[in-house]
């Protein structure tokens, strides 16, 4: 899984850039503010259909222009492709592969895969249980193309119950599609649990192993899905949970209309991360969050390539600068198989080896 080439016009601070990459290392260096973020976002889009900052679509579209592209040549499963996003700040998005427009964002899955690695992620452990759901649902919208739209949907239907369960005080006809509503979201749930929990149990297996390694075989890392109640959902099926799920929610029926809030489903699933059998979350030093984390992201491009035969493609954007040298070393020395993107203010900052590559970027532009 490689980038070959990619090519921005009127992207954030880019007006016109084109730039080849190395199969290997490829170091993007330069001061700050000057879009070597913006060109790991650019690839990250073309990964996954959105992007990883919290603005929207339109805000990828330079300032002085009303549209902008991005497209990249691509290796994946010794496939060339093409793949291209339009932007437009009067109409919606248009994605293409091979020049074929694709009819909505989920048909992405699988063309193109990232692990995306920033110092955001370094509070996976700390931080509340909605940053380890992104980070299942990041990885599962690429290596399951159904994945995506379920979770889509169940979105879409989370936010129509709730806004049912705020105002059916005001307006009881509401009440009317609450059923309806609840059916379609346990079984929604109930797919998306069956989902995540695999791949937490395939995250638990890697990570633990590269957390030992890390902390010189003192530590013990293990990673347990967590789902509504007291379910558990080791190797059930969507059939077998949906009994469950409905159940649940028959439980917290009037709980919910008293509170206005959705207090059954998948989103209330979190991983529940230990060190040593004690909570991370709560005990877990500074020190040992961060090797944790790092150790989940590491293990997350393994669980693509046990699943797709090859490495996704690694974007670290800038996080090796938050981490102390013994980090830095392990991270790698873990990464010198596939393509990696490393961001960075200080080109010193990375030995490069064979075959690497480093990029400049200077006022949107490479040098």
């Amino acid at each position: 899984m490689t980038v070959k080439k990619l090519s921005l016009e009127r992207f954030r601070n880019y007006e016109s850039a084109a730039v080849e990459f190395s199969d290997t290392i490829n170091v993007i260096c330069g001061k700050n503010a000057q879009g070597k973020t913006n060109l790991i976002e650019a690839i990250y889009y073309l990964a996954t259909g959105r992007t990883f900052r919290s603005s929207g679509d339109k805000d990828l579209i330079n300032f002085n222009f009303q549209d902008s592209i991005i497209n990249a040549d691509i290796v994946s499963s010794e496939r060339s492709q093409k793949i291209e996003a339009r932007f437009s700040r009067s109409s919606r998005r248009q994605l293409f592969v091979n020049e074929n427009k694709l009819k909505k964002g989920s048909e992405l899955a699988g063309r193109l895969t990232a692990v995306l690695f920033s110092p955001d992620d370094l509070t996976i452990i700390k931080d509340g249980a909605s940053v380890r759901r992104k980070l299942m649902d990041s990885c599962l919208s690429q290596l399951r193309p159904t994945y995506h739209a379920v979770l889509t949907e169940f979105n879409r239907l989370y936010d129509h119950k709730t806004r049912i369960l705020k105002d059916h005080h005001e307006k009881p006809a509401l009440l009317e599609l609450l059923d309806d509503h609840n059916l379609r979201l346990a079984e929604l749930s109930a797919r998306l649990i069956y989902y995540r929990s695999a791949f937490a149990g395939g995250l638990s297996k890697r990570a633990s192993v590269i957390h030992n390694e890390f902390s010189g075989g003192k530590e013990n890392l293990t990673i347990h899905y967590k789902t509504v109640g007291d379910m558990d959902s080791t190797d059930k099926k969507p059939d077998e949970l949906l009994p469950e799920l409905l159940a649940h929610q028959e439980k917290h029926k009037l709980a919910e209309l008293r509170s206005g809030l959705c207090l059954s489903g998948a989103h209330k699933d979190d991983l529940d991360i230990c060190i040593n059998g004690t909570p991370a979350r709560k005990f877990a030093s500074q020190g040992q969050a961060r090797t944790a984390a790092i150790s989940i992201k590491l293990a997350e491009r393994y669980i693509h390539y046990d699943d797709k035969g090859e490495y996704p493609v690694l974007l670290l954007d800038d996080v090796l600068s938050e981490l102390d040298p013994k980090r830095q070393s392990f991270v790698l020395e873990r990464i010198t198989t596939g393509q990696v993107f490393i961001t960075c203010c200080d080109e010193a900052a990375v030995t490069l080896g064979e075959g690497a590559k480093m990029i400049e970027i200077e006022s949107g532009g490479v040098k």
